[in-house]
């Protein structure tokens, strides 16, 4: 009934899932005939009365489950649009029925959800798949279909959850290596700096070591 289409989006659907199936059989015609026939009659017979009874009893039933229906399939999809956000791909389109006073009434619905992940993006991905996951959970009853999306919204973040982690021990890396890069230059530059004062201090010992003898020599 539902799948993820190539545009990456999945139906939160309930369409004809529910525990309490409604029954719409009822031939309306035949049965404002029945009552019309029946009306007719100056009077009626008990047994009349009865079937007439029991006709206004049927159609007022069907139009509190057709109604109780249709309140329950608006709020179910208006908690996954309210949840679902800018993730929410248009408004729920609904299955609807006529009842036995003419009027249509919605007895299933589907909300589009965008599920694809944010390329290169693993956070952003990460607080979409959160956003799915509540928008799929959001309704009083979840529907099998809703629990699914959930579940795959579900594996959606582990596997940001991951892309984070490997992304973070990249940056992390790079910056002790660009550390070591750093303290290696600087090392290399104490080295030098202290092999020049090692020269100029050996060349001032030897100088004031044997003075007089280069002026001397230099003299003579």
């Amino acid at each position: 009934m539902v799948e993820i289409t190539s545009q990456h989006f999945l139906n939160t659907s309930r369409g004809v899932e529910t525990s309490r199936p409604i029954s719409v059989n009822f031939n309306t015609a035949q049965a404002a005939s029945s009552a019309e026939n029946l009306t007719s009659e100056e009077e009626l017979t008990p047994a009349q009365e009865r079937q007439q009874r029991q006709y206004e009893q049927q159609v007022e039933r069907q139009l509190q489950q057709l109604q109780s229906r249709d309140r329950e399939v608006r709020a179910h999809e208006a908690a996954h649009v309210a949840a679902g956000g800018q993730h929410v791909a248009g408004g729920p389109s609904y299955t609807y029925q006529r009842g036995p006073n003419g009027r249509f009434y919605a007895v299933g619905g589907e909300v589009q959800i965008d599920t694809s992940p944010v390329a290169g993006n693993p956070q952003a991905t990460l607080d979409k798949a959160e956003v799915i996951q509540r928008a799929a959970l959001a309704p009083a009853q979840p529907s099998a279909q809703d629990r699914q999306v959930a579940s795959n919204a579900a594996r959606l973040a582990s596997r940001a959850r991951l892309d984070i982690a490997i992304q973070q021990r990249e940056q992390q890396q790079a910056r002790v290596e660009e550390k070591a890069g750093e303290d290696g230059a600087a090392g290399e530059s104490s080295v030098a700096v202290d092999d020049a004062s090692s020269t100029g201090a050996a060349y001032q010992t030897s100088s004031l070591a044997e003075p007089a003898k280069d002026v001397f020599d230099i003299v003579a």
